[in-house]
């Protein structure tokens, strides 16, 4: 077995005037002309009409009647999804609203529905948000499950999200909050521990708060089975470090959309061979693609990731299976 990281050379959360930055020299954060530059690139998405969207990214309706023996993921859309192992189930980074937007008037909207609403979903035992941005964090959609499941629900947040659960949507109980390889366990499910482990990108959701509270990926380990949420991120070198500490994942969920234009996403958003890359840096024996097929975040032609993946994988000498996409609403089982 693999030697584990020294806790010494772990990559720690760190402030800078009072705000979070990143520790690797991979990160750069693009300017406000970079940004509006970007804005006026081509824009290659070309999303088709509703007809041709049933054919190409069909809607299925989830099964929730999960396998008990076996650690499983339905995907709502984007980076949400139910996961179910090892007895608990639980939710990522929950978005059902129309529009990833501070308002459902205007931002990015919805080109394929959430495979479920939150009355739809099975009993859920916790969620875990990896960071604040709207398209990960939606405030509709945390009132809707606060409402559902109440105290019965969990919330695993990163550092500065507490006071934001009970300030703006008014969740007050279960909310725990963890720095960078802290954990936690729920006393509902105490064999189950959750890691809060590092990503590469940013967090902001006015003009004045950016960097204020942590993102992260996250680490979910049972007695049986273990899986990895890489929330949203560029590729940097703590993911060899992940699966070094927790290795190998029976079941991972990376991003493997929006990252186009590369001289502009390239810190903030992997494209499908870094998500690969970070496949295997984490151990990963099976992954699935998230991140893409729901919202237009960035350039590239709506269908491309699936393709890149396949094209990055071959690169790679993996069989194809060991890192799929699956369709919104339809389950993965290992």
């Amino acid at each position: 077995m693999e030697e584990l990281c020294p806790k010494s050379e772990l990559p720690q959360s760190v402030r800078v005037n009072g705000r979070f930055a990143n520790p690797w020299p991979t990160w750069r954060k693009w300017t406000w002309c970079e940004a509006f530059k970007s804005l006026t690139e081509p824009n290659h998405s070309d999303i088709p009409n509703e007809e041709v969207l049933n054919q190409t990214l069909p809607i299925l309706k989830p099964n929730f009647d999960f396998d008990e023996s076996r650690i499983s993921m339905s995907w709502i859309g984007h980076s949400t999804a139910v996961i179910h192992f090892d007895g608990i189930t639980v939710l990522t980074d929950p978005i059902f609203s129309l529009r990833a937007s501070m308002c459902q008037l205007i931002g990015p909207k919805r080109y394929r529905r959430a495979a479920a609403t939150v009355d739809q979903l099975p009993h859920i035992d916790a969620v875990v948000i990896s960071h604040n941005h709207y398209d990960h964090l939606d405030v509709g959609s945390v009132e809707a499950l606060n409402a559902r499941f109440g105290s019965h629900l969990y919330w695993l947040v990163p550092s500065g999200l507490k006071e934001w659960m009970k300030d703006v949507v008014g969740v007050t109980h279960n909310v725990i909050e963890l720095e960078w390889w802290q954990s936690a366990r729920i006393p509902s499910k105490p064999d189950i521990q959750f890691i809060l482990t590092p990503a590469q990108h940013w967090t902001q959701r006015g003009l004045w708060d950016g960097m204020q509270v942590l993102w992260g990926s996250w680490t979910v380990v049972g007695p049986k089975h273990r899986f990895f949420f890489a929330g949203d991120t560029g590729y940097c070198p703590v993911f060899k470090q992940i699966g070094q500490m927790y290795g190998p994942f029976d079941l991972s969920a990376i991003p493997i959309g929006a990252y186009e234009p590369r001289w502009i996403m390239t810190p903030e958003h992997i494209d499908p061979e870094e998500a690969v890359q970070i496949h295997e840096d984490i151990r990963s024996k099976a992954s699935v693609g998230i991140h893409w097929g729901t919202f237009v975040m960035a350039h590239e032609y709506y269908l491309e990731p699936p393709m890149k993946l396949k094209t990055a994988l071959k690169d790679h000498n993996l069989d194809e299976n060991e890192f799929i996409v699956i369709s919104h609403g339809q389950t993965k089982s290992v």
